[in-house]
């Protein structure tokens, strides 16, 4: 049966790719998103531009409203409560529903709760969504503490943007320096330094409790050192919301599994971005991704899946990140064995390239360094042989080793 309309649950970007990719291939028939907040918009700006004030919510938006119309895509604000795969109906929390002949589940993730007593009253911040980042600017002035729990990407960036709208920021993890799997250890140690360098306290610890009164709050340490604050933001990662998929009997495991086409185990419901994880045929779980591009490249995925054309490919997997007034960027996999390769320029690590046994390279990541990081990806994707003593080499241009 041709396929004549789709539901997208989550607005997100993988939403918004899976809805816009299906135009894009010619798809004619009706296409809906549901959302609680409504119109898509993108969240990495919600850390840094949005949340210093530089962008603004309209400036968020995946695309115009204008542009909905003209694709004829519909966008309903509403929080799906229910799915009835066999039917392909989405039932929402105030009552109505939806149907339509495939449904994209696009759900995202939601923050990782801290288990820790206090952790969970209303003054403990979380940065997710637009609301969230409101929130937290409308705190945020000359003066104010703010104690920042995970200094990965999220806690770095806003603790970034925190610090130039004149917070005074403590930074708390227990591990120094974060971001080892993710940029290897010499870029994590140089990045992790530029929090001292610029007047945030940071501080190697496990949180073991928070306590709260009208003074602030005092986030106790294991082994006894207390940090006080008067707001607690806490960024230790995100976990897939699978909850909507898990209660209509689809197959989860940390994310709704799904299949190189991205399609769960209903053959009605399709799963894209932070909330789906690949199950391969012969049954191994790949990682699951929680970056732009991949949320992206998944509802291309789907969109191409539905409608029975030939998958995209999409090749390493990329993402980036900004602090202090440097971007970062990754490409591959910095994670596992292999021999890492640094690249240095007045003493400073620029660049780290990770090398499987046979010397073809498997990651990349660069401070920045975003034409280095384009030129390794190439690299990358096309099997090309390198010489670790020229990646090592500030003066050697990558993009001529990408050829």
């Amino acid at each position: 049966m041709a396929l004549g309309s789709v539901i997208i649950v989550g607005g997100g970007m993988a939403g918004f790719a899976a809805a816009r990719e299906l135009r894009v291939r010619g798809f004619s028939g009706r296409v809906t998103i549901i959302d609680p907040e409504g119109m898509p918009y993108d969240r990495p700006p919600l850390s840094k531009d949005y949340l210093l004030g530089r962008k603004s919510p309209q400036q968020l938006l995946l695309a115009e409203p204008a542009w909905f119309s003209e694709q004829d895509i519909a966008v309903v604000t509403g929080k799906a409560a229910a799915l009835m795969p066999d039917e392909g109906i989405v039932l929402l929390a105030d009552g109505r529903s939806l149907a339509a002949d495939k449904i994209v589940l696009a759900t995202g993730a939601v923050p990782r709760r801290l288990e820790i007593p206090g952790a969970d009253t209303g003054s403990v911040l979380e940065l997710r969504n637009r609301d969230d980042a409101d929130k937290l600017r409308a705190l945020l002035r000359p003066g104010v503490r703010l104690a920042i729990i995970g200094a990965g990407l999220i806690g770095a960036e806003t603790a970034s943007a925190a610090l130039a709208l004149g917070a005074q920021v403590t930074l708390i993890d227990p591990v120094s320096p974060p971001l080892v799997p993710a940029v290897g250890a010499h870029l994590a140690g140089r990045l992790h330094a530029m929090h001292a360098a610029r007047g945030i306290e940071v501080i190697t610890g496990v949180p073991a409790a928070i306590t709260t009164d009208p003074s602030g709050s005092t986030i106790t340490l294991a082994g006894g050192r207390t940090v006080s604050s008067d707001q607690v933001l806490v960024g230790i990662g995100v976990a897939a919301d699978a909850t909507l998929a898990a209660s209509a009997g689809l197959d989860t495991d940390n994310g709704i599994l799904v299949d190189e086409r991205q399609r769960s185990s209903h053959p009605n419901i399709y799963a894209v971005g932070d909330a789906a994880r690949v199950r391969l045929p012969d049954g191994r779980l790949l990682r699951r991704a929680e970056h732009w591009e991949h949320a992206r490249n998944t509802g291309a995925t789907a969109a191409a899946a539905l409608l029975g054309q030939e998958l995209p490919n999409h090749g390493a997997s990329w993402f980036w990140s900004d602090r202090h007034g440097v971007h970062v960027e990754g490409v591959g996999s910095m994670a596992g064995d292999g021999t890492v390769v640094v690249r240095e320029r007045n003493g400073l690590p620029v660049a780290s390239f990770r090398l499987d046994v046979a010397g073809y390279m498997l990651g990349c990541a660069a401070v920045d360094g975003g034409l280095l990081v384009r030129a390794a990806r190439r690299i990358i994707d096309r099997g090309i042989l390198v010489d670790p003593a020229k990646l090592a080499d500030p003066d050697v241009d990558l993009r001529k080793m990408a050829r």
